[in-house]
């Protein structure tokens, strides 16, 4: 592959990273299927899909930046902000056990066009399912996240192990499933996404550090600093538009996507 090509792929997919990663429309899906359209010369053991998220954690940090160091400083002293720590490692914890314990599995199974493509139609439903039939929402804070709603979540969060689910779609809609309103939803699973994007980013690094080379951090470091500022861009406006339009239009573009896909495939 020519030298300048692989640098503009690596920055188409940071912004396809950038903007999927906080819909409920599967980044991972998303990345999976365009390396595979475009035959990009990705880093080994599927690196770069998991690396990129580093810009989308970043984004996400610097959005709520302010929150979360509140809750780092205030939590020795007041009971609300140790009351949301433990429920965001309540949510964090089971897909950090299942998804070590199963990461070659996924890897070497999962990351395929066909069982993304698959999951994204099933995934789409299901929005749909639960956009209708959803209980009434009876909490409208973060911080009035119970530790049994934050685990029940977290719990959910692990069928986005599966590539195509997506991790923001899983842990909304079970948030959802528990009585939390939509942008209440939205805002656990951003706050959700930092702990559990930067453990599967070292854990993959770690694990496929030999066979990385210095193209390899160039070609990585460009899709990071696209994907930051498209997830950027998403993030300051995604709960505004949930607010107004709910998720059945990510769901139907979702049971689309996924329906061409496997058609072609």
């Amino acid at each position: 592959m020519e030298f300048p090509t692989i640098y503009l792929q690596a920055a188409f997919l940071g912004v396809l990273e950038g903007v999927t990663e906080f819909l409920p429309v599967s980044s991972t899906g998303h990345l999976i299927l365009a390396i595979d359209v475009l035959g990009f010369a990705a880093p080994p053991g599927k690196v770069f899909e998991v690396a990129v998220q580093v810009g989308a954690i970043l984004a996400i940090m610097t959005v709520y930046f302010e929150k979360m160091w509140g809750l780092l400083t205030r939590w020795p002293h007041d009971k609300f902000a140790r009351q949301q720590i433990i429920t965001i490692a309540l949510g964090f914890a089971p897909a950090l056990g299942l998804g070590a314990l199963l990461h070659d599995y996924i890897k070497q199974v999962l990351f395929s066009p066909a069982v993304v493509a698959s999951a994204l139609i099933v995934g789409g439903i299901a929005m749909l399912i639960i956009e209708k039939f959803k209980p009434n929402a009876r909490v409208s804070t973060t911080e009035t996240i119970t530790r049994r709603q934050g685990l029940i979540i977290g719990l959910g969060q692990c069928l986005a192990l599966v590539p195509g689910v997506s991790r923001s779609g899983a842990t909304i809609m079970t948030a959802l499933l528990c009585g939390i309103e939509r942008k209440v939803a939205t805002e656990f699973s951003f706050l959700l996404s930092v702990p559990t994007l930067l453990a599967a980013t070292v854990y993959d690094l770690y694990k496929n550090h030999t066979l990385l080379v210095s193209h390899d951090a160039a070609v990585i470091g460009v899709g990071l600093m696209f994907a930051f500022f498209s997830a950027l861009f998403v993030v300051k406006n995604l709960i505004a538009f949930v607010g107004r339009h709910g998720f059945a239009p990510f769901a139907w573009y979702r049971i689309v996507l996924g329906t061409v896909f496997l058609w072609l495939l």
